[in-house]
């Protein structure tokens, strides 16, 4: 398994990696940090440098990646975009996670 990119999701991190004026190098940087109400967080990033340790996988034409201890939570999430009337953003559907909280972005395990 991995963690993947809806194709929404993907356009819409090219158009921020172009928006930031990043190179084509750039990737998304895909992490758990505890907090948020459940208990971790999702973190995203762009980055044009990896880590030794981090997995690296590939979606739509966008360089994913995570370290160790995140991917261990992450394995397996799809990773949307929604443009709605209530709101904007990123969505994460994680078959690790037992419990998410209202606004989708933190969750427990």
């Amino acid at each position: 398994m991995a963690i993947v990119l809806s194709e929404s999701a993907a356009k819409e991190i090219k158009s921020i990696i172009k928006d930031q004026g990043l190179s084509e190098a750039a990737a998304l940087r895909v992490g758990v940090k505890g907090g948020g109400c459940s208990g971790f967080s999702y973190v995203l990033d762009l980055t044009e440098e990896s880590g030794e340790t981090d997995e690296v996988m590939e979606s739509h034409g966008i360089k994913v990646l995570a370290d160790r201890k995140s991917y261990l939570y992450l394995n397996g999430t799809e990773i949307d975009f929604k443009d709605e009337v209530m709101g904007r953003g990123f969505v994460f559907k994680n078959p690790n996670a037992s419990h998410s909280c209202g606004c989708g972005s933190s969750f427990s395990v």
